[in-house]
């Protein structure tokens, strides 16, 4: 055991290091594939992640629903009354009928 401990000591660890980078050198190119792999990997799952986002159909629901236009009766029979008693906005509902576009 004392030879372990003899080993972590910190002025061997340059050394050790050293050691280490001369055994990595030769798969340098692996390595760095291997890490270009990874991180293509990585990026493409959090594209895929974030472009299928789950939905909650609650919440889907209610925004639905806070987006639907709400028309209110009295002010349908308001323009239909109006309608029926004037020439002028007869005519201005035929022609924006005909010509929605029209000014």
């Amino acid at each position: 055991m004392s030879a372990d401990l003899k080993d972590l000591s910190l002025k061997a660890m340059p050394e050790q290091l050293a050691q280490l980078g001369q055994k990595l050198n030769r798969y340098r190119i692996i390595l760095f594939v291997v890490f270009v792999a990874g991180v293509y990997g990585f990026i493409s799952y959090k594209i895929f992640v974030l472009s299928n986002p789950s939905t909650d159909t609650n919440n889907v629901s209610t925004q639905v629903t806070s987006l639907t236009p709400h028309i209110d009766v009295q002010i349908v029979d308001q323009l239909k009354s109006l309608q029926d008693n004037s020439v002028n906005v007869q005519a201005l509902f035929k022609n924006a009928r005909q010509n929605p576009f029209a000014e």
